[in-house]
């Protein structure tokens, strides 16, 4: 079990794969990109599915999420994913993406055993998209959404951060437009992402201007606490249901007492909390050919220590240096 001195379990792994991506978002990175790490700091396919094994069968990890960077980058996740399908218990998997690749990988995807997607996508406008991440593959993200619900990746959810000036009318017509299409829409507050340090929270658009603008045009009743659980993202039914929208505030409607996540870094380090400044090593473990024991016995002391909260609800928070590409959402 990894267990905090709060009390909090975590049972929800993130598993970045690769701190390379194929957009250049504006909230998160510079456009001539980073300095990425070298392939032999990378985890290998076999450690990546060895550390999962261990978050599986000796620490309680029931869901294990893939990330990046841009996941669908990593040669190997096919065969990572059907690799940790067959551990016992079966963890519950899901992909954050793009949505690029998933055209030509969403079958293959969904046979290895990945349960559902989840794809980021901030405009329904082709212009607005190319100047939020500097490419013009609006209708690649589009097409990968459909195979992904054609391929039963679902609930296929769709993460839109709105900008100040640029999509931040947007949120009527994607909630339309998600409801029209079957996807389950979640808002998601801008955050310190941006490796170029940014971020601004002065004219951040924030959980309550979301919700004063999906109101003009739709009925909101909120989800009880007990049906969100421990999931980051408050709920509400849309005109009477059945479809769902949801908001993750986590500047203005922290939600750290509920946390149930570990990460896992690309080059194998282990981060108790997205915007933690520490991190604890497990590569270096694992290839000092340490014994999986010990290695969950790293990672429990790691858990045991993790903060109360992000910070984020702190004015004067700054942003951590690693850029979060390696680190994953």
């Amino acid at each position: 079990m990894l267990i905090d001195t709060y009390g909090r379990v975590a049972t929800d792994l993130r598993v970045s794969l690769t701190d390379r991506c194929n957009l250049r978002c504006t909230y998160c990175m510079p456009e001539e990109g980073l300095q990425w790490l070298a392939k032999p700091d990378l985890l290998t396919d076999d450690e990546i599915v060895r550390l999962i094994s261990i978050a599986v069968t000796d620490l309680g990890i029931t869901e294990v999420r893939f990330t990046g960077g841009e996941p669908l980058l990593r040669p190997g996740l096919v065969g990572i994913v059907e690799r940790c399908a067959a551990l016992e218990p079966r963890p519950r998997m899901s992909l954050t993406t793009n949505g690029i690749g998933l055209k030509r990988t969403a079958t293959a995807l969904k046979a290895a055993g990945l349960d559902r997607v989840n794809v980021s996508l901030d405009t329904l406008r082709p212009d607005v998209f190319k100047t939020l991440t500097r490419r013009d593959r609006h209708k690649d993200v589009l097409e990968g959404l459909h195979a992904a619900r054609d391929a039963g990746l679902t609930p296929v959810k769709v993460n839109s951060v709105l900008m100040p000036g640029l999509n931040d009318d947007e949120a009527p017509d994607l909630l339309a437009w998600a409801v029209e299409n079957d996807y389950e829409l979640r808002f998601i507050e801008q955050m310190p992402l941006d490796a170029q340090h940014g971020w601004k929270r002065d004219g951040m658009i924030t959980a309550g201007d979301i919700l004063e603008s999906l109101r003009t045009r739709f009925t909101l009743d909120p989800e009880s606490d007990e049906a969100r659980g421990s999931a980051p993202a408050e709920r509400w039914i849309v005109d009477g249901g059945p479809h769902r929208v949801g908001v993750i505030a986590s500047v203005t409607r922290p939600f750290c007492r509920a946390c149930d996540r570990t990460r896992l870094t690309a080059d194998g380090q282990v981060r108790t909390c997205l915007f933690a400044r520490e991190e604890t090593d497990l590569r270096a473990a694992l290839r000092s050919e340490a014994p999986d024991e010990e290695i969950a016995r790293i990672w429990r002391l790691a858990m045991w220590g993790k903060k109360a909260g992000s910070g984020l609800d702190d004015p004067s928070f700054l942003q951590p240096d690693r850029p979060m590409s390696a680190i994953g959402g």
